[in-house]
């Protein structure tokens, strides 16, 4: 294929696809976007005009338009002259919050593999089923399919997981890796498929516990945000588990042997209480977390959290990018 992207064709326009959207407009592509669900042209339209001023003061690319990007009620017929396509199944749903379904993504993917050019990437935004289990029906060019996985909202973080299936041609994912690269993104290729790839597994991961502390009452829901937003966080987001484990050790690799050979029994035994005490989800226990987040939330202004968080993340990218390339 040829490795200048200039059509992006976009399936899908809840939350995920339509900040995608408004990324590809800011990078100066063309994007061509199609979602069946009542009113998703509309709601795009008013999403990419309250992203852009955000997006100005990041940076526009200097072909950048809100103009650049044709809505279809059909993209089959416009599937021929795209060059990368950025599949949003869970948004493409009717509802917008319904789980994905791996028949309605096989079905998806099939089609938009017969009526691509065989070299273009069509790369999933799946959020945890890896691309192997609904590729079986592309006859065209399986090889090119793989997922490209962005943390929300894509048009601000920028985390990207690459994964490819056990029969994705590797040429295709180092071009997905260059191209979300031109982007701006930070691309991360994951080695081999597991459900939920890195960063969800993660989350769920820290989720759960947070879930079991508030949910046998050992702390509020509004204190166990505070706890990340005011310490793990803070740190998270300038080193990674890893480099805080090094330095936390003295630093370089001897450092992070000593740590964790210092601190590893003792986590091991934090492990087996969090693994004795494990979140399971019913209506009661989903109820006893309702109860805390509705507490907390009555001193919030939810908007306004919202807004504040996406100029938070400007300026804390800004800064990394331009005052702290060590910690890029």
């Amino acid at each position: 294929m040829s490795t200048e992207i200039k059509v992006v064709g976009v399936i899908g326009t809840g939350v995920i696809g339509a900040s995608w959207t408004a990324l590809f407009l800011a990078k100066g592509l063309q994007v061509i976007v199609s979602d069946p669900a009542p009113g998703a042209e509309e709601k795009l339209a008013a999403y990419l005009k309250k992203e852009w001023p955000i997006l100005e003061r990041i940076g526009l690319s200097p072909k950048a338009s809100l103009s650049n990007y044709k809505f279809v009620s059909n993209i089959d017929d416009h599937l021929p002259s795209v060059d990368f396509v950025q599949e949003v199944e869970a948004s493409y749903s009717t509802q917008h919050n319904a789980p994905e379904r791996t028949d309605f993504k096989r079905k998806l993917i099939a089609n938009v593999d017969a009526k691509t050019r065989p070299d273009v990437i069509i790369a999933s935004s799946s959020s945890g089923i890896p691309s192997s289990q609904f590729v079986g029906d592309c006859k065209q060019n399986p090889g090119r399919v793989l997922i490209g996985h962005p943390f929300n909202p894509p048009h601000l973080i920028p985390l990207v997981e690459i994964v490819p299936h056990p029969g994705t041609d590797d040429k295709y994912t180092s071009l997905a890796k260059q191209f979300y690269l031109s982007l701006g993104k930070q691309p991360v290729v994951v080695k081999q498929e597991l459900p939920g790839f890195i960063a969800n597994r993660l989350q769920a991961a820290i989720g759960n516990e947070a879930y079991s502390l508030v949910e046998r009452g050992i702390v509020s829901a509004e204190d166990l945000d505070a706890t990340v937003t005011s310490g793990l966080g803070l740190r998270w987001a300038l080193t990674g588990p890893f480099m805080v484990n090094a330095l936390g050790g003295g630093g370089g690799a001897a450092g992070f042997k000593h740590l964790l050979e210092h601190l590893g029994p003792g986590i091991q035994a934090w492990t087996a209480d969090m693994k004795a005490h494990e979140f399971k989800m019913s209506p009661e226990t989903i109820g006893k977390l309702e109860a805390s987040v509705e507490d907390m939330l009555k001193s919030k202004d939810v908007a306004a959290v919202e807004a504040q968080r996406d100029e938070v993340l400007v300026q804390l990218m800004k800064m990394k990018k331009d005052d702290a390339p060590a910690l890029v």
